[in-house]
């Protein structure tokens, strides 16, 4: 077995526009960096130009770690495998039904496409009731003629969904013997072992995710870790989980619905593990890349964790995920003026190509990159991806053309008009990670990272009342930082859904003591090293009559009822305000997540102390003009890698490095800390 702590640790995240790569080295303290085009059609290729251009030699790795978009990507555009459902005979339909929602809130109609058609959902015979008593016993003999149905239509994959399996799974788990006796991969889910809890709707589509895309997922996972070694590397490759853990690249195909959000979780867990080493435990992260901007919560160092996420209408995946918000608001994200003469930005991109015009690459389309190099706040010189460079000039004319004409503004004020409407769609996601779930923005610091969120972080806070910035080392590579900083986790679910009044309460103790022990087993199964094993326990509950759960928190695994209705009533009050004493309380589900905790990781040298320069002035290597709120103002620009250990800034400064450009506005002042990220205080006196 390889030895976590020997030799290099790569991480990489795989994004919509660059993949990003961080190496550290134990035993030297050698950092190296990398950040490289996307390959969309084929995301391992530019996994391997990564690891080329960070000069990597594959045989000296220990490990590697990876944060994936190929699940979200295929869920979001649909380029999902042929997948059948096999369910209880009257519920097809539940996939299409779902809850009584529409995709927009106003108007009389709305588009909605199941991941699994109807000709492809059949029936079968078979029935337990919500207590798992047997209703209807399991027609076998319909159950293997339903699979060779679906096969004989091209279906890769399969789901197993009947009603109540969580309270009895014996029907789905005879179905999945005859099912895996007849099918000819290992593609079949049976929807309890992902879920297993009531309502049928979102325990199907979450099955529905996982069949579809466990080929795509398992596919481009071979063709990875084939490539990986036949250059060299003889370690295993651990993938993100959404839920901030991570998984064997062995295992990962078998449950990949767990890999949606695999990206962005990975960035909040480097949020979490930078504040934690600084201080600041209560953050907003704000991760703005090239494609959209994810933002996410963490309290006291630990990340909002969710299993109630819809990734979009009527697309619920209910197994444990970091909560992440996205808005299609990226550096490459397309302005333009509609047919009604309003200025929209996003949620169409220009992506790693043809990417924005100021790459050079082609693009004839303005977007928020172009808008910051039109207002100066970008050096055309210093942009990723450049081929042929394009004038700053050429950039304006077609600002002055494409925006400006239709509004009536000249291309300054237009791509400042761009800038303000993206920034405005960003504010609203935090809102909803923030105001909407109870949380004061003003007792959060905004942690800044993407590649383009350094640009745009001092305006959100000053929007949202938020008092501080925390921009980290490396903001444009945090997502691979994460892959290297985060740990082994594994979630589970079980449902109750008791008036708690009469739950069982040994049941619970009993389900907690399983859950622990099925954790640790699937922790030794993938042979990493771990310093120790730790548990998180909690419950959802709500109020009898109600719909919506909450998260009640636990410190320990054998709780009692009287306990368990005061925490659950302390959290319902803390969230709504209000008490509601003469409603009884509901038990729903029972959660413990089991985390494998790695070595520590140094990551102090992300930025070489060797190139400090020993002032401020020494680290200046310009001054240019940049346009704040309605003028022009002489800004100097330093260059980070430069900047001594301790400093003060006061704004307005440009700081740019390998990864982003960092934008201090006038009256907010930049300092340094001890662990080499920048401290913006919004707003500070001159």
């Amino acid at each position: 077995m390889v030895s976590v702590t020997a030799n290099q640790i790569v991480g990489v995240d795989v994004g919509g526009t660059f993949t990003d790569l961080v190496l550290i080295n134990q035993q030297t303290k050698e950092v190296r960096l990398a950040k490289v085009p996307s390959t969309i059609d084929n995301q391992a290729f530019g996994v391997l130009n990564a690891l080329l251009e960070a000069d990597v030699d594959l045989a000296t790795v220990a490990l590697i770690i990876h944060g994936t978009t190929t699940t979200t990507n295929a869920v979001l555009e649909r380029k999902l495998s042929k997948t059948g459902l096999i369910t209880t005979r009257g519920f097809r339909d539940v996939l299409e039904l779902g809850r009584r929602t529409r995709p927009q809130a106003y108007g009389m109609k709305g588009e909605f496409v199941p991941i699994i058609s109807r000709d492809l959902r059949i029936e079968v015979t078979e029935r337990m009731d919500a207590s798992g008593a047997v209703v209807t016993s399991l027609d076998e003999a319909e159950v293997a003629d339903a699979a060779r149905k679906l096969l004989a239509v091209g279906c890769e994959s399969v789901v197993i969904h009947f009603l109540h399996p969580y309270a009895n799974p014996a029907h789905e788990q005879r179905a999945h013997e005859i099912v895996t006796d007849i099918w000819p991969n290992t593609y079949v889910t049976m929807g309890h072992t992902l879920l297993s809890e009531s309502r049928e709707f979102e325990r199907g589509v979450t099955a529905a995710v996982n069949a579809s895309v466990q080929p795509l997922l398992e596919r481009y996972i071979k063709r990875l870790t084939d490539e990986l070694g036949q250059n060299g590397y003889a370690g295993d490759v651990l993938v993100m989980n959404g839920n901030g853990g991570m998984v064997s690249s062995k295992f990962v195909a078998r449950e990949a619905a767990k890999t949606v959000m695999s990206g962005p979780a990975s960035g909040v867990m480097a949020a979490a593990y930078t504040g934690r080493a600084a201080g600041i435990e209560n953050l907003i992260t704000y991760d703005m890349g090239g494609t959209s901007t994810d933002v996410a919560l963490i309290r006291n160092a630990q990340p909002s964790v969710s299993n109630e996420i819809e990734i979009e209408y009527a697309m619920p995946i209910h197994v444990p995920m970091v909560d992440v918000r996205t808005v299609g608001a990226g550096g490459g994200s397309i302005a333009r003026v509609n047919s009604a003469g309003l200025l929209e930005v996003g949620p169409e991109s220009a992506g790693a190509n043809p990417g924005p015009i100021c790459y050079g690459n082609g693009g004839t389309r303005p977007t928020i990159s172009d808008a910051n190099l039109v207002l100066q706040r970008l050096d055309p010189g210093k942009l990723k991806s450049v081929e042929a460079g394009v004038s700053i000039n050429t950039v304006t004319d077609l600002f002055e053309s494409e925006i400006g004409k239709p509004l009536q503004l000249g291309a300054v004020e237009a791509a400042a008009a761009v800038i303000k409407v993206a920034n405005t769609k960003m504010a609203g996601a935090i809102r909803k990670v923030s105001i909407s779930l109870g949380a004061d923005p003003r007792d959060f610091s905004l942690f800044a990272f993407g590649g383009a969120g350094p640009l745009h972080a001092a305006a959100l806070a000053r929007e949202l009342g938020i008092p501080q910035i925390l921009i980290p080392c490396r903001p444009g590579i945090t997502n691979a930082l994460g892959c290297v900083v985060a740990d082994l986790r594994q979630d589970f679910v079980n449902g109750i859904n008791a008036p708690l009044d009469s739950a069982d309460m040994d049941r619970v103790h009993s389900i907690f003591a399983k859950q622990m022990t099925d954790g640790a087993a699937v922790l030794e199964r993938q042979n990493i090293p771990l310093k120790r094993i730790t548990h998180t326990f909690s419950v959802d509950m709500q109020f009898v009559g109600q719909t919506h759960l909450l998260t009640v928190p636990l410190d320990t695994a054998t709780p009692d009822r009287e306990s368990l209705r005061k925490l659950f009533e302390g959290v319902y009050y803390d969230r709504f305000r209000v008490e509601l004493a003469e409603i009884k309380a509901n038990l729903v589900n029972v959660k413990t997540s089991v985390i494998g905790e790695r070595e520590t990781l140094d990551l102090s040298k992300l930025i070489d102390p060797s190139g400090r320069k020993a002032s401020i002035s020494d680290a200046q290597t310009g001054v240019r003009n940049v346009y704040f709120d309605g003028g022009w103002q002489q800004t100097p620009i330093y260059w980070r890698d430069h900047l001594p250990e301790q400093f003060t800034i006061d704004g307005p400064a440009i700081v740019e490095q390998m990864d982003t450009t960092i934008l201090i506005e006038p009256d907010d002042q930049a300092r340094s800390d001890a662990h080499g990220n920048i401290l913006i205080t919004v707003g500070a006196p001159s």
